[in-house]
């Protein structure tokens, strides 16, 4: 029984680890950019798109394809910088370890 006791502890206080988690990451606001900071792309900790910022010099309707281009470059560069941000996060708060089915 006492094993049992202990199990349920180390859940909850798992499932309070996992739900603090998750209001960081909808909490947490970074910036991917490209064409030396002409195109933004804001995202959460979840990788919902939240803001799209272009430089009005960047925006040509005689080249759409380039600016179609730093708009997905600026977005896989806000991915990967959440990416990082969430394995930071996970590092700190797990020791290290990695946690099947939190990440």
């Amino acid at each position: 029984m006492k094993n049992l006791a202990e199990l349920q502890k180390m859940m909850k206080a798992a499932q309070e680890l996992q739900e603090k988690l998750q209001k960081e990451l909808a909490e947490m606001r970074v910036e991917g950019s490209s064409g030396g900071g002409m195109v933004t792309v804001v995202l959460d900790g979840q990788k919902n798109c939240l803001e799209i910022k272009l430089d009005p010099e960047v925006v040509n309707k005689e080249d759409v394809e380039m600016l179609q281009d730093l708009i997905v470059a600026a977005y896989r560069d806000a991915v990967a910088r959440v990416e990082a941000e969430v394995s930071n996060k996970m590092s700190g708060l797990a020791g290290g370890l990695k946690i099947p089915g939190l990440f």
